[in-house]
């Protein structure tokens, strides 16, 4: 028996913003969109042209309120080839929540909160 990764789900407040974010700090493009049959929420699914993982973002059309996260203990990572380029981006864009130095990482801040870790490509 083999599992293999199919996709991580953040549920997002504000859809657009939250497309527009991945899109420009991640280059994360929409695979596919499902809509509810009663129009209550939207599944979109984002990739990184590359891997066969997705990241699903879900938008309850009802919701009037932002998303309580806790301690925020849980994100998502993403290896880049530009590690300073992809820093000086978000720099720019004002999403750095938490630098490490000493372990050569960063973390950037989704609209909704969620911390997304930027690691330097591996040199083999």
């Amino acid at each position: 028996m083999r599992f293999k990764f199919a996709h991580n789900n953040l549920n997002v407040f504000d859809l657009q913003k939250s497309l527009q974010f991945y899109k420009q700090a991640l280059g994360l493009i929409e695979e596919r969109r499902h809509d509810s049959p009663d129009g209550t929420f939207t599944l979109v699914f984002l990739g990184d042209g590359e891997t066969g993982h997705s990241l699903e973002l879900t938008w309850l059309k009802g919701r009037k309120e932002h998303y309580n996260l806790g301690d925020n203990e849980t994100h998502l990572a993403f290896r880049v080839d530009d590690f300073e380029g992809a820093k000086e981006l978000h720099k720019k864009m004002g999403c750095i929540c938490y630098e490490n130095p000493k372990m050569g990482i960063y973390f950037i801040e989704d609209p909704d909160g969620y911390w997304i870790e930027i690691i330097p490509e591996r040199k083999r």
